[in-house]
């Protein structure tokens, strides 16, 4: 195992074990099989194990497993707050006390603000008192870094990363999602500011394994490269040295022992220009499934009217490529639930995204199409249920 270090120059495993996706047996987590998993992920290694608050059982199936193996201070547990649930400074003690209980321990190595779409988020947990919470619990001892993971746009990002001293920071990032999201400009922001990025959904939950396209399995198999889609994945990230750690959902013994191997042998800058080619090539024969030509370059933005040009484009493609579902879903973490609205049907087709678009895009006719797709009357009510929601408790304080 290789590891790569923190802001305190703790090394971290390159390899995170993401525990949200344990095996059921019954309705519940296999804690025989995690615990199988778990070990085997630490004794090739791994330090690093995330979990949140939201994942069914996962942090009291960690935490017995951690303590029934007397490893609890030899690793490094990452969880989250739910600050989508929070609305007094009373909830975070109650959340955070209540983790505390079921990891069976007193501190938290890594303590996340969980699933931040939009800087309104943030700047919510901060009216409630969350700085003054956080600098309470460092100086207690029962928190030991705190950081936040991150589900919106790159601008949303930005702002939140520079607005407090993170310890550490999560987000979504892959070779498809390059530029999607916090993406890479938000991940080499943070490694420029000393910050450590842990990088969640690597392989899109597997979609970038299970579901490509035949002719881009071709591109893998013909490349002189003995890797697995996944492998190519992972070594894509590990290739980076803004990378820290890359968090593997991993529910298989052997799905363990591969990708610890993977992160035993990939390097920084190991990648020669013919495997930045066929990463290429492949993200190509995945985009023959989009409906707009749209490679998320961001000349057309900022719009005038605040409408998400490459966002709206991104989910929109997402639809196609994977399914109506998960392009709904980014569509909705990404443009419906930021505090500003940022819909497409706010374009005044003005004209001048596309003056600047250098693939000729009709972007307003576009956009008219992508809003349809994206927010047929079922889901437009959704998003609006969920931003009133969301933002309501803001309006109270």
């Amino acid at each position: 195992m290789q590891y790569r270090k923190d802001k305190q120059n703790n090394p971290l495993s390159i390899l995170g074990f993401g525990c949200m996706r344990f095996v059921k047996k019954g309705g519940s987590i296999d804690l025989a099989l995690a615990e199988e998993q778990i070990m085997e992920a630490y004794h090739a290694g791994v330090n690093y194990f995330d979990t949140a608050y939201v994942y069914g059982g996962s942090e009291v199936a960690i935490g017995e497993i951690f303590e029934k193996n007397g490893i609890r201070e030899k690793i490094h547990i990452a969880t989250k707050l739910p600050q989508y649930l929070i609305s007094s400074k009373s909830a975070i003690d109650r959340y955070f006390n209540e983790e505390l209980s079921r990891l069976r321990t007193d501190y938290i190595d890594y303590y996340l603000m969980h699933h931040l779409t939009d800087v309104a988020m943030w700047e919510k947990l901060k009216k409630i008192g969350i700085i003054e919470w956080i600098e309470e619990k460092k100086k207690s001892g029962q928190i030991k870094n705190i950081g936040f993971s991150y589900h919106g746009n790159t601008d949303g990002f930005l702002k939140i990363l520079n607005d407090y001293d993170w310890d550490i920071c999560q987000i979504q990032y892959n070779y498809f999602d390059e530029n999607s999201q916090a993406g890479r400009a938000g991940l080499e922001a943070a490694y420029e500011k000393g910050i450590p990025v842990v990088i969640m959904e690597p392989l899109r939950g597997g979609k970038l394994v299970n579901m490509l396209p035949a002719n881009a399995k071709n591109v893998f198999s013909n490349s002189k490269r003995n890797w697995s889609a996944a492998e190519w994945g992972l070594r894509w990230l590990y290739n980076q040295k803004e990378v820290t750690v890359v968090l593997s959902g991993m529910n298989t013994l052997d799905m363990v022992k591969e990708n610890c191997r993977v992160a035993s042998e990939a390097k920084v800058d190991e990648f020669e220009k013919e495997d930045y080619e066929t990463i290429v090539n492949v993200i190509q024969e995945i985009k023959k499934l989009d409906k707009v030509g749209c490679t998320g370059c961001r000349y057309c933005m900022p719009c005038p009217q605040g409408v998400d040009i490459p966002g709206t484009f991104h989910a929109y493609n997402m639809m196609y490529i994977e399914s109506k579902t998960e392009g709904r879903f980014q569509f909705a973490q990404t443009v419906g639930l930021t505090k500003k609205p940022a819909f497409a049907s706010q374009c005044i087709n003005c004209g001048k995204c596309v003056s600047h678009c250098p693939q000729g895009i009709p972007i307003p006719e576009k956009l008219k199409e992508a809003d349809k797709a994206l927010r047929p009357f079922p889901f437009k009510v959704g998003i609006s249920i969920a931003r009133k929601f969301m933002f309501r408790k803001e309006k109270r304080m």
